[in-house]
């Protein structure tokens, strides 16, 4: 199936995800699914991690600071020896790494600014909104008093 035509100036969803994963700083970790939200592709982690797989190796782009949602690294034969690297490069950083690959997510993690992250889609995300019928009531209008019958 061909891909659609880009607009101009558009980035794809791994140039997205790529312009995130560069911003994040030494010594920090992200998640998949943080980098998913950073670019507005909430629930695309997966997609996330298959960009990043996608990567030549070595790489500019930090991709061994994003690991999965439960501060680890994803340690599978499929990645053909990657895990390996991606232990030793955070090590590197000096970012401690449990032999099972569990990482103190909490005390590393990135704390990006929305707008710098969302600064790496080439594109402006309105706030959303609740679809028509849901959205919250506004202030109650307050009942006029009664007049009194004559």
């Amino acid at each position: 199936m061909p891909l659609e035509p880009q607009p101009h100036g558009a980035k794809s969803f791994d140039q997205r995800v790529y312009a995130a994963v560069a911003q994040i700083p030494p010594g920090q970790l992200a998640s998949y699914g943080q980098i998913a939200e950073a670019i507005g592709a909430w629930g695309c982690a997966r997609q996330v991690g298959w960009a990043l797989r996608r990567l030549p190796l070595p790489s500019p782009i930090p991709w061994h600071r994003v690991v999965n949602a439960s501060g680890r690294i994803s340690m599978t034969p499929s990645r053909e020896g990657s895990d390996w690297i991606q232990r030793q490069l955070l090590l590197a950083e000096g970012i401690p790494v449990q032999p099972d690959g569990r990482l103190p997510l909490a005390q590393h993690r990135w704390r990006a600014a929305v707008a710098t992250a969302w600064g790496a889609t080439g594109h402006h995300h309105p706030p959303l909104q609740p679809p028509d019928g849901l959205a919250e009531p506004g202030p109650q209008a307050q009942p006029s008093p009664r007049q009194p019958a004559t």
